[in-house]
């Protein structure tokens, strides 16, 4: 699938007043696809991914709220809101149900849009994600959130780029992580400071058990974020959950290595059909 195919960025207008914006990309219509970004990032964060899904695939990704083109209100954030405004989106693009997949914090959100939302959950697609971050994420995160709030987010910029990607990838992919970095420095501080307020809260373990369509987990194996252990955790709580883990990648697989992610995707579209 090529960019022509894509609509041009638009925006729902939320219950709450705040307008989300969008992008669908519309093929064949055989798969529907709703791919949720990670943290600090945008809907274009997707790109490498979604232009491997092939041309019978409609494909929504937008701009979550306090990022990219979205509005920004204030806080406090938390995954359920985030998850409803993807509920939204589906009635304003007239969906009713779709594979729904996220990375980092999009899998958050995706877990808890199918915590809330089941009836419009196809299949399930949770990328370099986790359920819980841990008794110690709540103070984790809202360091994280002080210092780019204090020192400016370029503080958080070579902690951050170790994460995402290999070094190896880096080096080799210097303008693809140029953009990604351009996208993270674009955030607004106070936006982000209640994004990280948000994820170190996120609970959503005990909605895992009562999950009913096919999943998939992937992970990369030297991911520093959401570790292996994380990954695991979720497969064995989620019946019937595959989990894959992809060597030599770190946290986020859809930029460093999108024919994976793009090919687990197009299964899961097939299992869920």
């Amino acid at each position: 699938m090529t960019h022509a195919d894509a609509l041009p960025w638009t925006s729902a207008r939320m219950r709450d007043g705040a307008r989300i914006a969008y992008r669908l990309t519309r093929g064949s219509g055989r798969r529907r696809f709703a791919l949720v970004h990670s943290l600090a990032m945008d809907g274009t964060f997707w790109d490498r991914t979604a232009a491997l899904l092939g041309d019978d695939a409609d494909i929504l990704v937008f701009d979550c709220r306090g990022h990219g083109r979205s509005d920004k209100p204030a806080g406090p954030y938390t995954v359920g809101q985030f998850a409803d405004d993807l509920a939204e989106l589906f009635t304003s693009v007239g969906w009713d149900k779709a594979v729904v997949a996220g990375a980092s914090m999009g899998g958050c959100v995706s877990l808890a849009f199918a915590a809330a939302h089941p009836g419009k959950v196809a299949g399930l697609g949770l990328v370099d994600t986790t359920a819980w971050y841990g008794a110690a994420a709540p103070q984790q995160w809202e360091e994280r959130a002080q210092k780019g709030l204090q020192e400016g987010l370029a503080a958080l910029v070579p902690f951050q780029v170790s994460r995402w990607v290999t070094e190896g990838f880096r080096e080799a992919n210097r303008a693809l992580i140029d953009a990604a970095v351009a996208t993270f420095l674009a955030n607004d501080p106070a936006a982000y400071v209640e994004t990280c307020r948000m994820l170190g809260a996120a609970d959503l373990r005990a909605a895992l058990p009562g999950f009913a369509w096919p999943t998939r987990i992937l992970v990369g194996e030297e991911d520093y974020a959401t570790p292996v252990a994380m990954a695991e955790a979720m497969r064995d709580a989620i019946p019937g959950a595959r989990l894959r883990i992809i060597p030599g990648a770190r946290h986020l697989t859809p930029l460093e290595c999108p024919e994976v992610i793009a090919g687990e995707l197009r299964e899961l579209a097939d299992a869920a059909a």
